[in-house]
Formats: structure tokens, sequence, C-alpha cells
């Protein structure tokens, strides 16, 4: 089974890997650091979209630098401490931490003892680029945080993302949540797996998912098809003011053939989205038309949140190089990595859209080569997995932050992490014993591809952000005015009601459990005795009361 790439060649848009790499060049591939295992419990009892609870704080580059970012979100800083009613935490962080330096970091300064557990924060926000703070450091804390980063190249840029941010907070749609998916059918052997193996599998997971009341948009729409290439529709869809989710698969521009003419071409184009045909999304098409306005999107491309100093990948590529295995195939892939004396560098084109005052308001996107290996597990027979997807995709359409989103996709590189570590000791013990090697070495070989390969997924934006429809109210608001919501609620329930009560504590439970998002909403209905039809009803009649009570707070305070 193949290794299929994301990416293609900026001049002539034809893949890097036209086909693909054997499973069995990965079997040898030594021990990944243990850097990103979770190290940090948090409040993992409380809601994790309540910053109440979970808190935000940000993380800038040391000197002035670090001044200069700190004083443009300045406006963002005061809104979370508003929302989370206390201090905002600001850590200042040296470039360049490696891993190992990146969980010292973390250990020392983030978990300072002295500072109560209840007070560090989970939502971190990290300013600059690569060359400010380090990939490796986003990686580390994003194990068991909620991480995002900002990285503009003009300081108005910071301003413009603050500014859209507060915009769409003030003054949230009051349309349902729509999901678009949108492939990139250029005739690939790449895309065509994406297709199949992802993002027709998730339409239907969705479509069913909607019509039993698990999925919340209001619309799933498909954008474009295989005989119509052309991005037009995407372009009418993602203009449309309705919020929206959008997950996108297509290769992502590499180096030309003959490399990038500089450093500047470099960092304006890698990463954007190759449509096939010579068409392509770039930062300078999608910076100023409406494209996603208060939107979310998943971004599936190679390079398509950045290009780090060091690909995940480069040690196993290298050796087949320099074994002279695949000649002439794997250039392409290593040049498109910085050179001796570059920086990396965040992307332009999710740079573009952020700063966009009519773009989205976080980006996930992949950091590194982006292969199959996310959606498709390998073996001796293929299997799809758009369900590592799925978590995902209903927490961002539901309104809940984008930090929550991306870690439902992160669970599972922390599965992969365990398990090839598992693997990695049980071999490592019995070479100590003179015993044989107990490991089965293609199954490890797949662990370690699923696991660089998710690694990589990184989110551009406050992780704090939510799609700004009428479910996401702030948790912060719903703690205020719980009491008097609970009430309602139960009175509520009196009425509309159409199957026997339970007590009010597993009423609330269930509906708080529910918000929440960490388990399956069936899963919480069967616990608490009744359909799920019923538990929706709890919802809406939670939310209703809990707006009034907002209202009537506001009211009073006026």
């Amino acid at each position: 089974m193949d290794l299929e790439l994301l990416l293609t060649h900026a001049d002539d848009r034809r893949p890097t890997l036209a086909e693909g790499l054997p499973l069995d060049s990965t079997l040898n591939q030594a021990r990944p650091a243990a850097s990103q295992m979770p190290t940090h419990l948090w409040d993992s009892g409380g809601d994790p979209n309540d910053l109440s609870r979970q808190r935000w704080g940000v993380v800038a580059p040391e000197g002035p630098a670090g001044d200069r970012l700190l004083t443009l979100i300045e406006p963002l800083r005061k809104l979370r401490q508003e929302e989370q009613g206390a201090s905002v935490r600001l850590y200042r962080a040296p470039p360049g931490l490696d891993a190992p330096a990146a969980v010292h970091w973390k250990k020392h300064v983030l978990h300072d003892e002295a500072v109560p557990e209840v007070e560090q924060p989970r939502y971190l926000l990290m300013l600059g680029d690569l060359d400010q703070l380090s990939l490796e450091l986003q990686q580390v804390l994003g194990s068991d945080g909620f991480v995002g980063r900002l990285a503009f190249s003009r300081d108005a840029d910071y301003a413009a993302y603050v500014e859209k941010v507060l915009r769409w907070r003030r003054s949230p749609s009051p349309a349902q949540a729509r999901a678009l998916f949108y492939t990139a059918h250029d005739g690939t052997r790449a895309t065509s797996l994406g297709y199949q193996a992802l993002i027709s599998p998730s339409l239907q997971s969705c479509r069913e998912r909607q019509s039993r009341g698990e999925f919340l948009a209001r619309d799933i729409l498909e954008v474009g098809d295989r005989d119509d290439m052309s991005v037009h529709g995407l372009l009418e869809q993602a203009a449309a003011p309705k919020p929206s989710v959008l997950f996108s698969l297509s290769h992502g521009l590499g180096a030309p053939r003959q490399g990038w003419r500089s450093v500047e071409e470099q960092h304006a184009l890698q990463g954007s989205m190759s449509l096939g045909r010579g068409e392509q999304l770039d930062a300078a098409v999608l910076g100023s038309r409406p494209f996603l306005p208060g939107g979310l999107w998943f971004y599936l491309a190679c390079f398509g949140a950045g290009t780090p100093s060091r690909s995940a990948f480069h040690t196993w590529l290298s050796q087949l190089r320099d074994a002279g295995q695949f000649s002439g195939r794997l250039e392409g892939l290593l040049a498109s990595l910085p050179r001796e004396g570059e920086r990396p560098f965040v992307a332009a084109l999710p740079k573009a859209v952020l700063a966009n005052p009519q773009g989205p308001l976080a980006v996930i996107g992949h950091m590194d080569l982006a292969w199959s290996y996310s959606f498709q597990e390998q073996g001796s027979v293929a299997r799809s997995r758009p369900s590592r997807f799925q978590g995902l995709l209903h927490s961002m359409v539901a309104g809940r932050r984008a930090g929550v989103g991306l870690d439902a996709l992160w669970r599972f590189f922390r599965d992969a992490n365990n398990e090839l570590t598992t693997l990695y000791e049980q071999q490592e013990e019995a070479q100590r014993g003179g015993r044989p090697n107990p490991v089965d070495l293609a199954q490890r070989a797949h662990l370690w591809m699923l696991r660089q390969d998710l690694a990589g997924y990184v989110l551009l934006g406050d992780p704090a952000v939510q799609l700004p429809v009428p479910s996401a109210q702030p948790r912060a608001e719903v703690k205020a005015a719980s009491a008097q919501a609970l009430a309602a609620m139960v009175l509520g329930m009196q009425v509309t009601a159409s199957e026997s009560l339970p007590s009010t504590d597993v009423m609330a439970e269930a509906v708080r459990a529910l918000l929440a998002g960490a388990e399956s909403p069936r899963d919480i209905a069967k616990r608490a005795g009744v359909s799920l039809k019923e538990l929706r009803n709890w919802e809406q009649v939670y939310t209703e009361a809990g707006r009034a009570a907002l209202e009537q707070l506001r009211e009073t305070s006026s």
C-alpha cells in the first residue's frame, strides 16, 4: 500500500510524488522523541469551552518584538479577560526551542508551581512567526492544551484580525451553520484517494448524523464535482455571508522543478491551494475578497499552514535518497524545505485570509508534508478512517471553540503516540534481555507514519474563537445566568416534555455534557434515560432560558 502525498510542483502542477512511496520504507525508523505527551490534567471535569474554567493566556516572543505584538492584540486580551472573569496570564519564550527545550519551558514556566493550577491557562495564543516561537513549542503545548498562533508580516494585519474577532463577538450571525466540502478534482492519485477515503464518506456521515439531530449544520453542501474543476462554485459559496465551516482537500504548492527563484517567492506561494490545470488559490486571490466571513477553514494540503525548519519526515526521506532508492523522485520533496540559513515560516495563504476582514476566524492546516495516513489506515487491506475528522467537524459547526475542534483530531495523535511508545519499549526490553524482537515492524511503521502525519496539524488564529452561530453563546455568560436558566428550564420542561422526567440534577448534567461535546449525544441520552429527541428539547429550553436570564441581567445592570 503506497503512501500518497498532497504536494505538487508550483510550475507544472504535477504531483511531486506521482506514484507514492511503499510503506516498507518506514520499517526501520528511530523512536520519536517523547516530547508531546500530555503532562497536565487542567480542569478535566469542566466544560472545555468555558474560559472561566480553562482560562486563556498569551505566549509572546522575548524582547521588543514581543512587546509590540502584545500591544497589537490588547483589545483581544481585554475581551478574553472579561469572558473568563480573571486576569490573562502573559508568557515570554525565546526563539528556536527544540522539542526537549520546549518541554522544559512548559514544565517550569507554563506550569510554574507557584501558580495555582486553576489559574494556569489551557487556551494559549502564540504570537509571531516560526522563527520567533518555534513549531516545536506549539506542538508540545498542543499535546494537552488548546493552542493557536497569530503570525502576520504587517502590524496592521494583527489589528485587522483582532477587530474582526471582536466584531463577530459583538454581532453574531442569526443564521445557522453551514458545512462546505471541496475537493480539487485534478485527476491525481492523492486527491482521488482523498475524495474516496475522506471527503465522500465524511459527507455521507454528516448527512446521516444531521438526519438524527446529531450534526447541527443547517446545510451540508459539496462544492464542485469531478466534471467541473472550476473554482467558481467554491468562491461563490464561500463568499456568502453565512457562518460556514469549509473542509477542503487539495495539493499544496511546493517547489518548482528548478527550485524557487527567491525566498520571497517561496514564502508568498508555498502551501497555496493547487487546483489543477494551472489554477491556484493563493494569498493574492483570497486576501481581499469575501471568503468564509466569520467562518472556520480546515485546509488539508502539504505546507498549507506553513513550512517548518525541518520536516518530521526529513531523516526518513534523506535516508532513502542517500541509499539511492527512488532516485529522482525525492528531490522535489526535500527542495521545498528551507535551506541552511533560511527561516521557517507560516504560509501566506492563511495569513491573508485571517487578516481579511471578510475572512475566517481560524484556519486549521498542515505544517509539513501532508500524507494520506491521517485519513487512511494501511495494512493488508487499506481502510478509510474519516471518523478521525468527525469530532472536529461536529465541534466546529456546533459553535464550540476552535481549539476544542483541533483537539478532537489530536486525540488520535495521542493514541498513536502512546501505542508507538509501547512498541518501542517492548523492542528495547527484548534487546536488553537477549530475546527476539516481539514487535511487528509493519504495525510499528503504520503507527510511525500516522503519528508523524497527525502531529503536523496546527491552528492559526485565536483558539478561543467560535463559529458565530446562535448556539455559540459565551460559556462565561451561561455560567453567570446558570441558576436562573436552570430554574426556567425545569419550569419549561413541565410544559414541553413528551416523556417522564428524571431528577433536575440528571437533566442539568445531561445538558451540560451535551454542550461540552466530549461524548456522543446518544450516549448522554441513554445515560439520562430519554430519547435523543427529548434531550435536544432540553437543550433548546435551556438555551432559551439562558438567553432570557442574560437579558434580565443586562437590563438590571443598565
